[in-house]
């Protein structure tokens, strides 16, 4: 395995890299972007993602490991420490790190590998945690796929592959419009359950054993008047306290896990 050294953070390879991880507009541009950590790198290929190359620092990671974990022809690039510490968003990874080439996530290429899918939809999440813990949720839930609509920041946000602990590579994923999306669940068929106030039901009193679209929306706004027109049934989780909200993507697990038990968790 051949690899060059880079020991500056102010080569131009590296600037380039830091601009990779810090800018959505050059992720777009180039149609790559950096993933920080073993396991998140260990689940980008699981995913199918294409690794263009790999970075490490021979300090904290070997060209032992480099070699269990690359099958594939990948361009190598060792760095050192300080360079390492330009890159790392975080201060507790293994010491390695990969640009990999993004996905399409067209709504239109959704594929289902089963007659009775259960779909987890959010509108307009903004928070990087909140999307990282909804593909969380989606991953244990082994949901048949993720719809963002109208997303607020791009999937390959560095917070969005930390707090979704690289689920947002494992996780079939779409993003497009709530007018895309609603059409896309009506041409499939999927019942779309809409978590709102008005006009709903108790959730635990629907029936999500057949085609089943869990929708959620933010805390503050709630979902779209265009949900609500198309909603199979509107659905609320009873509260107790003293509050009528809780944080979406503990909604979303409790929603979603009802209907996996309806499902026999099958």
């Amino acid at each position: 395995m051949t690899t060059k050294f880079i020991s500056s953070a102010q080569n131009p390879i590296i600037r380039q890299l830091v601009q990779l991880k810090d800018k959505s507009r050059e992720r777009k541009k180039s149609g790559t972007f950096l993933i920080e950590g073993l396991r998140e790198i260990k689940l980008a290929i699981k995913g199918g993602y294409a690794l263009e190359t790999v970075l490490f620092c021979s300090e904290l990671f070997s060209t032992e490991q480099l070699e269990k974990l690359i099958n594939e022809p990948t361009d190598t690039i060792q760095i050192s420490k300080e360079v390492y510490q330009k890159l790392a968003h975080r201060g507790t990874t293994e010491g390695i790190l990969a640009v990999a080439k993004s996905k399409s996530h067209e709504v239109k290429n959704l594929v289902f590998n089963t007659g009775n899918p259960l779909v987890l939809v959010a509108e307009a999440p903004e928070k990087p945690g909140n999307i990282g813990a909804l593909l969380r949720t989606a991953d244990a839930a082994k949901a048949d796929a993720v719809i963002i609509a109208n997303p607020k920041t791009d999937l390959y946000n560095p917070n969005i592959i930390r707090s979704s602990v690289g689920c947002v590579f494992t996780n079939q994923i779409a993003t497009g419009t709530t007018e895309e999306i609603i059409g896309f669940l009506k041409q499939e068929s999927i019942n779309i359950y809409c978590a709102a106030l008005q006009a709903s039901t108790d959730y635990h009193t629907q029936d999500f054993t057949k085609p089943t679209a869990i929708v959620v929306g933010t805390e503050a706004t709630g979902l779209s008047a265009d949900w609500l027109k198309h909603s199979t049934q509107n659905i609320i989780i009873p509260m107790q306290g003293e509050i009528d909200s809780m944080n979406v993507s503990v909604a979303a697990g409790i929603l979603i896990f009802e209907a996996k038990r309806q499902r026999k968790f099958k």
